[in-house]
C-alpha cells in the first residue's frame, strides 16, 4: 500500500467530491449503497476516518467507480482504517524498562519532581516532557529508570523505553526509533509508514487519549528527539541526555548534579554494607570526595570494595589520592569512569576538544572566557563558541558567578590526561608559561591601583574598581600562578607578584597573604636578593600579625627584617621594621618596648607621607595611647590628620578617605580613654561616614560598632542602638560571625539599659550560639560572659 502524499485528499474529502460529481445527495447515496445518512455524514466530515471494506465496496459500486479512481478510493479507505485503528501494544524491547536502582540515594527531590510531572501530564494539553540533563556518570538513567518503575501504575496504557545511543558514533535515527515504538504499540511491520513525518503523525495519533509514559534514554540532540515527542495529553515523556537540549521548544528540565558528600558515602554503604562504613567513617567520606561525589565513580569504588572484602576503605583511598592514576583506579569490571567521559569527548568538534584540554591548564576552581582565550591561544569570540559547546555537552558547567565556568573534579583529570596525550611537552610548557605570565602580569598591574599615590596605572585596567574586581574574580588564579611559578623556579616572577601586593593586602585581608609573601621570601633567599628579602620579611610579619593573629611569629619576622635591613643599609625597610615591631609589641602587652620602637620609626624622614610615613606616625600615636600618654597620642593623631590635608594632592581619593577614617578611629579611641564619650562617638561616626564613601562596608560596620559602644558609654542609648543595628546589617556572612556575635552582645547590653529585657535576652542567646561556632579565645571569653543568661523560650 502506498502512503498518502500531501497532495492526496483524505478518504472523506474524496468521497464528498465523488458524490457531488455524481450529482447525488447524501440521502440518495445512502439509499444506493445501503449505508445510513449519519454514517455518510461522519465519513465526509472526517469524524470517521474510513468505512469498513464491505461498505467501501458498496460505496464504490454506488458511485460507479472504476480504474485508477476506484484503486485510489480503496487505498485511502485502507489508510484511514490504519490511522484510526487502536492497535494493542505488543511485547518488544521498547516495552522493557531499564532496571530500577534499588534504594536510589540522594534523589528524593528529583523523584518528587518527576512524580509531579506524571500527575500533571493527565491534564496539560500536549502532555509533559521532562529532560534529565547532567555530567557523564551523574546517574541520569538510574533516576529515570527508577522513576519509571515507581510511576508505571499511573500509565495504564503502557510504559515504553528506548535507548537512543546518543553517545555512539551512529546514534539511533529518529526513523529507526519510531519504527521500534510503533511496533511496540502494535502496528504491523508492513503497515508502518516509510517517512519520518508520517511515522510521527501515526505515533501521535496512536497515543491520543491514552495514558502512557515514554522513556527516551541517552538522547543525542534535539534533531533526533523532536519526531519522538508524543505531544498528546496524558503522555509523560522522560528524556535523559548529556547535552543541555536548550533547543527543545517546550518542556521541563532536571539538572542533575553530583551527590552530597553524605549521600555519596551512604551510596557506598548500600554497596559494601553499613558495618564497613561505620568502621572507617572518615575514610568513607574521603573516598566519596575523591570520587567527586559522582554516582558512577562512587558505584565503581563501592563495587571494587565489595569484590575485595579484605580491602580496607583506607587502602582504596590511598590508591585514589594520586591524581595521575585516579581515573585508572576508578574501574570495576567493564565499568570505567574514563569511558563515560570518552563517549562525550568523542562527539565534540575538533576545536572544542582543543579548548576542553587546554583550559585544564588554568589554575583555580573556575575561569572566564578571557582566561580560556589565553590558555588556548584562540580569539575570544571563538573560545566562547566552543565553551558553549562544552557546556551543552556537560563537560563544563557554569559557575555561580555569571560568565564563569568549571570542570567537575574527575572531568578536569580527564582533560589533563587528554592534554598530556595530545599536546607535546614543549607545547604544554609554552601554554603554561603563557597562562602564568598573563595572570601574574595582570595581577601586578591591577595591584598597582592600590598604591596610595596611584592616580592612573597604565595597562589592562581603566579604573581602580575594575582592577580590584579582576583581582577578586581571579584570586584563585593568580595565587595558583604564583605557586606554579615557585614550583618551576621562576623566582623573579614570584617576587614581583609578592611585592606588588603590598598595598592591596592592606585593603583585602581575606587572602592568604602569609603564603603569598612567604613564597616571595623564599624566592628572594634563593636568588640571594637581600633587599627583597628584608622587604618580604616585613610583609610576612605583617601578614602573620594582621591576618593570622600570630604576634609571636610576626615578632621573629620583623626582628630578622630589622637586622638584615641594618646590615645592608636599607633605611626604608629598617624604619618599617621598627614601626611593625612597635605594633607587634603593643599587641603582646609590652607597651614600654612598643613605644621605643614606634618613636624611632616616627622620627625617621625616609618615607613619603602616603607611602608609610602617615601609618608609622599613627602607630606612634597608638603606642603613646597604650602607654597611658593619651594627650600626647591625641596630639600626634591630630597632627597626622592635619597633614593629610597638606598632602592630599599626592594621594588618590580613596586613599585620602580611607586614611582619614583610620585616623579618626584612633582619635575616637583616645577620646574614649579620656572619658569624652560623645567626642569619641562623633569621631567614630566620621570614620564610619568616610569608610562608607570608600565602599568598604565591613570597615564602615566596624566603625559603627565602635560608635555604638561609645554612645552606650555616653548614655545615649537610642544612638547606640541605631549604630549597632547598622553594624549588624553588614555582619551577615560566615566570615563575620565573630563580629556579629560581639555586636549582638553589645546591643543586648544597650537594650537591657534601655529597658527592653526580652530583646536583650534574645540577642544574648544569638550571640552565645555564634560563639559556640567559633574556635578562638575571644569567643570563649564572650561565651563565658553570656553563659549566665537564661535561654529564651520559643
Amino acid at each position: 500500500m502506498s502512503e498518502t502524499t500531501p497532495d492526496e485528499p483524505a478518504f472523506g474529502e474524496l468521497l464528498l467530491r465523488l458524490r457531488r460529481n455524481a450529482g447525488l445527495t447524501q440521502a440518495e447515496l445512502a439509499e444506493f449503497s445501503g449505508l445510513s445518512v449519519r454514517a455518510l455524514s461522519d465519513l465526509e466530515r472526517g469524524r470517521a476516518r474510513a468505512a469498513q471494506r464491505r461498505s467501501t465496496e458498496a460505496l464504490a459500486d454506488a458511485l460507479g467507480l472504476t480504474g485508477e479512481v476506484r484503486t485510489l478510493f480503496f487505498g485511502l479507505s485502507q489508510h484511514g482504517r490504519l490511522r484510526g485503528a487502536r492497535p494493542t501494544p505488543v511485547a518488544t524491547a521498547a516495552t522493557v524498562l531499564p532496571t530500577a536502582v534499588p534504594g536510589l540515594v540522594g534523589r528524593a527531590a528529583e523523584l518528587d519532581r518527576l512524580r509531579a510531572a506524571a500527575i500533571a501530564a493527565t491534564d496539560i494539553p500536549g502532555g509533559v516532557v521532562v529532560s534529565i540533563v547532567g555530567h557523564p556518570g551523574v546517574g541520569k538513567t538510574a533516576l529515570a529508570a527508577t522513576a519509571a518503575h515507581e510511576l508505571r501504575d499511573l500509565f495504564p496504557d503502557g510504559c515504553f523505553s528506548i535507548d537512543l545511543r546518543g553517545m555512539d558514533d551512529q546514534p539511533v535515527t529518529a526513523q529507526a526509533a519510531l519504527d521500534i515504538l510503533l511496533r511496540a504499540l502494535g502496528v504491523p511491520v508492513q503497515q508502518i509508514p516509510v517517512t519520518v513525518a508520517e511515522q510521527t503523525s501515526l505515533f501521535r495519533r496512536l497515543l491520543a487519549d491514552r495514558r502512557t509514559m515514554i522513556l527516551l534514554d541517552n538522547a543525542a540532540d534535539e534533531t533526533q528527539l523532536r519526531p519522538l515527542l508524543a505531544r498528546t495529553t496524558g503522555c509523560l515523556t522522560v528524556i535523559t541526555c548529556r547535552r543541555a537540549l536548550a533547543g527543545l521548544e517546550s518542556g521541563r528540565w532536571i539538572w542533575l548534579t553530583e551527590l552530597s558528600r553524605t549521600d555519596a558515602a551512604s551510596l557506598i554503604g548500600t554497596i559494601i554494607g553499613a558495618d564497613r562504613i561505620r568502621a572507617e567513617p572518615e575514610a568513607a567520606a574521603e573516598l566519596a570526595e575523591l570520587c567527586g561525589n559522582l554516582p558512577l565513580a562512587v558505584r565503581i569504588a563501592g563495587n571494587r570494595l565489595a569484590s575485595r572484602p579484605n580491602w580496607s576503605i583506607s587502602h582504596l583511598v590511598s590508591l585514589l589520592r594520586d591524581e595521575g592514576t585516579r581515573l585508572a583506579a576508578l574501574s570495576a569490571g567493564d565499568l570505567r569512569v574514563r569511558s563515560a567521559f570518552e563517549m562525550s569527548h568523542r562527539r565534540l568538534s575538533d576545536d572544542a576538544r582543543v579548548v576542553f584540554r587546554r583550559v585544564a591548564l588554568l589554575p583555580g576552581p573556575d575561569f572566564g572566557a578571557e582566561m580560556a582565550a589565553v590558555a588556548t591561544n584562540l580569539p575570544d569570540a571563538q573560545v566562547r563558541q566552543y565553551i558553549d559547546e562544552l557546556v551543552d555537552a556537560n563537560l563544563l558547567q557554569t559557575s555561580a558567578d555569571d560568565g564563569r565556568y568549571s570542570y567537575h573534579d574527575l572531568i578536569r583529570l580527564f582533560a589533563a590526561e587528554r592534554l598530556a596525550v595530545e599536546e607535546s611537552p614543549t607545547e604544554q610548557s609554552r601554554l603554561r608559561c603563557r597562562v602564568v605570565g598573563h595572570l601574574v602580569d595582570n595581577a601586578v598591574v591591577a595591584a598597582g591601583w592600590a598604591h596610595p599615590e596611584a592616580m592612573v596605572v597604565p595597562g589592562a585596567f581603566s579604573s581602580r574598581e575594575q582592577a580590584f574586581d579582576w583581582l577578586e574574580r581571579e584570586a584563585w588564579g593568580w595565587l595558583a600562578a604564583q605557586r606554579l611559578a615557585a614550583r618551576h623556579g621562576d623566582h623573579h616572577r614570584v617576587i614581583r607578584l609578592a611585592e606588588a601586593m603590598e598595598w592591596f593586602s592592606q585593603l583585602r585581608r581575606q587572602h592568604p597573604w602569609d603564603e603569598v609573601f612567604g613564597l616571595g621570601l623564599t624566592a628572594a633567599r634563593d636568588l640571594g636578593d637581600r633587599h627583597a628579602e628584608a622587604k618580604l620579611l616585613n610583609f610576612t610579619g605583617w601578614a602573620q600579625r594582621a591576618c593570622r593573629q600570630d604576634a609571636e611569629a610576626a615578632l621573629v619576622s620583623h626582628e630578622k627584617a630589622l637586622s638584615l635591613a641594618r646590615a645592608i643599609g636599607d633605611e626604608q625597610q629598617e624604619t618599617l621594621a621598627l614601626g611593625h615591631l612597635g605594633a607587634v609589641l603593643r599587641s603582646l602587652g609590652r607597651p614600654g618596648e612598643a613605644l621605643g620602637y614606634a618613636r624611632m620609626a616616627a622620627s625617621s624622614a625616609k618615607l613619603r607621607f602616603w607611602a608609610w610615613q602617615g601609618f608609622v606616625r599613627n602607630e606612634f600615636g597608638q603606642a603613646l595611647s597604650a602607654a597611658g600618654r593619651i594627650e600626647e597620642a591625641l596630639a600626634v593623631h591630630r597632627e597626622v590628620l592635619a597633614d593629610t590635608e597638606l598632602c592630599r594632592a599626592e594621594a588618590n581619593p580613596n586613599t585620602y578617605l580611607y586614611f582619614r577614617a583610620l585616623t579618626f578611629g584612633f582619635i575616637g579611641t583616645d577620646l574614649g580613654l579620656t572619658g569624652d564619650w560623645p567626642g569619641a562617638a562623633a569621631a567614630y561616626h566620621t570614620a564610619r561616614t568616610l569608610l562608607g564613601e570608600t565602599g568598604d562596608a565591613l570597615a564602615a560596620a566596624e566603625a559603627a560598632y565602635s560608635e555604638g559602644k561609645a554612645w552606650r558609654a555616653a548614655g545615649d542609648y537610642q544612638r547606640a542602638i541605631e549604630s549597632l543595628q547598622t553594624a549588624l546589617g553588614a555582619f551577615t556572612g560566615p566570615v563575620t560571625r565573630w563580629e556579629r556575635a560581639r555586636t549582638l552582645a553589645e546591643l543586648a547590653a544597650v537594650l537591657e539599659l534601655d529597658g527592653d529585657g526580652a530583646a536583650a535576652r534574645d540577642h544574648r542567646y544569638d550571640a552565645l550560639v555564634l560563639c559556640g561556632q567559633l574556635d578562638s579565645e575571644a569567643a570563649e571569653r564572650l561565651s563565658a560572659e553570656l553563659a549566665v543568661v537564661t535561654t529564651p523560650a520559643y
